[in-house]
């Protein structure tokens, strides 16, 4: 095993498995680690994740492990694919046993819960000083990606050794193609904002709006994205590729999207408690509605389609209503 080519992936769910797959099938030694430990042991023995991704097999060099702080020890790079609310705690008992050698990565799509900071200065805070890192984002579905569907992604970091090495593990030229960029913050605003907007895709074909509102919904949610990027010093050229625009058109048309999904029981009547329920995995876009919507308070950014969904999702509005004050809205301008 070398240590130079090893990852340690954090987090056993669907896109952890899938990360995990990708790299451990391009004959890269990969450890999965996840919080249930006997449901690690369970994958270890039986070579599958029976919750999220049943029908795969590991690849060879994919190892399920308990013993996190070993699997750190032996990899170069740790990838945390935990939902955005697990990051801060993620960071925090991964820090003791971050080494010099170690490069840091994250494909977790959001903001800090309560601050709506940025997840990169999460991380430089609670991990040691000058530690290389990296986001990894774009329009990816675990199902597909499992499979060796072609898919292509973005790594993004201010490392450029990081974004060349880490890359190189990551690519396949036959299926997974990785685009580097090193805007970081337009990433990470890509990943979190495309969630609430998914949300009220899904929100507006329950409503039975049809495929103009969808349409119209993610072009002038594609401007919110951008205008509060731009506020927060990102690349214009970001929320044209695969972090942004990409994933966002994916997460607002397929139903393989759990915000997609959320946003269509809202639409249809669901309550909702009923709605998150009724999706059984985490459903990043709810709490993402709530960071987006305080870290555009803070930059006094105006995004109507993000504020009406906060307001469905945490003041009680109705969903009907929400549409009504967008459409509403004064005459203006692109």
């Amino acid at each position: 095993m070398s240590l130079s080519t090893t990852t340690t992936v954090i987090g056993a769910g669907s896109y952890g498995t899938a990360l995990a797959f990708c790299l451990s099938r391009n004959n890269y030694p990969t450890f999965l680690w996840g919080r249930n430990s006997d449901a690690v042991e369970l994958m270890q023995t039986q070579r599958v994740n029976h919750k999220y991704l049943g029908d795969f097999t590991f690849p060879e060099q994919l190892q399920a492990v308990t013993n996190l702080k070993h699997a750190i020890k032996q990899s170069t790079y740790i990838l945390i694919v935990v939902p955005s609310h697990a990051f801060a705690d993620t960071v925090i008992a991964i820090a003791p046993m971050i080494e010099a050698h170690h490069q840091v990565i994250w494909a977790s799509k959001g903001l800090e819960p309560g601050t709506g900071d940025l997840l990169e200065n999460v991380a430089e805070q609670h991990l040691p000083e000058g530690t290389p890192l990296a986001v990894l984002s774009g329009p990816t579905f675990a199902a597909e990606m499992a499979a060796g569907l072609p898919t292509a992604i973005t790594l993004s970091s201010k490392n450029a050794h990081l974004n060349q090495t880490f890359g190189a593990l990551l690519h396949d030229s036959q299926r997974f193609r990785v685009y580097m960029n090193n805007d970081m913050t337009g990433v990470q605003l890509g990943g979190a904002v495309k969630n609430v907007i998914a949300i009220g895709a899904g929100l507006a074909d329950g409503l039975g709006f049809g495929a103009n509102a969808r349409t119209a919904l993610i072009t002038r949610g594609l401007v919110e994205m951008k205008r509060l990027g731009l506020a927060l010093g990102a690349q214009s050229d970001t929320f044209m590729g695969m972090a942004c625009l990409g994933d966002l058109v994916l997460t607002c048309t397929d139903n393989q999207s759990r915000n997609r999904r959320f946003g269509l029981a809202l639409g249809q009547g669901m309550s909702v408690d009923a709605a998150i329920e009724s999706i059984g995995q985490v459903v990043e876009g709810y709490r993402n509605t709530d960071e987006v919507h305080i870290l555009a308070n803070k930059q006094g950014i105006e995004m109507p389609i993000c504020e009406q969904l906060y307001a469905v999702l945490y003041e009680g509005k109705s969903a009907k209503d929400a549409a009504l004050t967008l459409l509403g809205r004064e005459q203006t301008s692109e």
